[in-house]
């Protein structure tokens, strides 16, 4: 099965902080790296080194065709990121030493990504295949809408968080993907409880709290405790626990399966600085396991 994902990509600037500025203020970085990134990016990256086969569907500028090599060297199927007249998009992100970050994003081609790209590539899909999106392209609700058609699994991670975003898509989703605070917003724009969302799957993260599943089919609910570790550098980590959870689903893995999976994933991703240049392997994974 293949795991077809319309994702941002982008180059990301990281400055090391000792603290993150407040409004107005200006702090001096301790240090700069550039990183393929995007949460797009960081998803397909993700699904690919944990063994899935991924097609990404996108588009960068004239000055990105370093990051399509670059997917393409992570094992992700680039034959649907077009090269368009935007410039590639780009993310600055500022992290402190505990880890937290703020993140400032350039859409660029991101959201100029052409339609008859997302057709064209669905065309090639199978019922039974996996679908995923998030908030940083153009085209969401025409793919999603698409996907459902199809008979393809539709998943949306809800990040970066807009509640008339998600609220458009719920309607074609299978699997809906967001952390504390997202669920928190959404509860509150729509008026219901996460729990009675017509969505079947729903994963609520927490960070270092873990994770819960909430099935609707079955009104069952599980939590998954986080592994323990130092973090460094948070980004990325939801977009890595995302990859890990489709990509075991995709491999055939029960629900609990994959998310045990994915959390481990991003547990190792929190304790290195970057995006997807640094998310794990599977052999990381199972070199835990053992």
């Amino acid at each position: 099965m293949t795991i077809w994902n319309l994702g941002s990509i982008n180059l990301d600037l990281i400055y090391g902080m000792d603290r993150l500025p407040g409004r107005g203020e200006t702090v001096a970085a301790t240090s700069k790296a550039e990183f393929l990134g995007g949460k797009g990016t960081n998803m397909s990256v993700a699904a690919a080194r944990a063994a899935a086969r991924v097609c990404h569907i996108g588009a960068v500028g004239p000055d990105g065709r370093w990051a399509k090599d670059r997917l393409l060297e992570y094992g992700v199927d680039t034959r649907h990121i077009a090269q368009i007249d935007s410039p590639t998009g780009h993310a600055i992100v500022a992290v402190e030493v505990a880890g937290e970050n703020q993140i400032i994003i350039f859409s660029g081609a991101n959201r100029a990504i052409p339609p008859e790209l997302v057709s064209n590539a669905l065309a090639e899909a199978q019922t039974g295949d996996i679908l995923i999106l998030q908030n940083e392209t153009n085209a969401q609700v025409e793919t999603a809408q698409m996907g459902k058609e199809l008979g393809l699994r539709v998943c949306y991670a809800a990040a970066p968080f807009d509640a008339d975003a998600v609220k458009a898509v719920l309607p074609f989703l299978d699997f809906l993907i967001l952390n504390a605070v997202e669920a928190q917003q959404l509860q509150t724009a729509l008026g219901t409880a996460i729990s009675d969302l017509p969505v079947r799957d729903i994963i609520v993260t927490k960070g270092a709290d873990g994770a819960e599943w909430i099935c609707t089919e079955t009104g069952s609910n599980q939590a998954f405790p986080a592994r323990k570790v130092q973090a460094v550098d948070t980004t990325g980590a939801g977009d890595t626990f995302t990859g890990y959870v489709l990509a075991g689903l995709d491999r055939g893995m029960p629900m609990a399966q994959a998310i045990s999976q994915a959390m481990l994933a991003a547990s190792i991703m929190v304790t290195r600085h970057g995006t997807a240049d640094v998310i794990p392997d599977l052999k990381d994974i199972q070199d835990l396991m053992l």
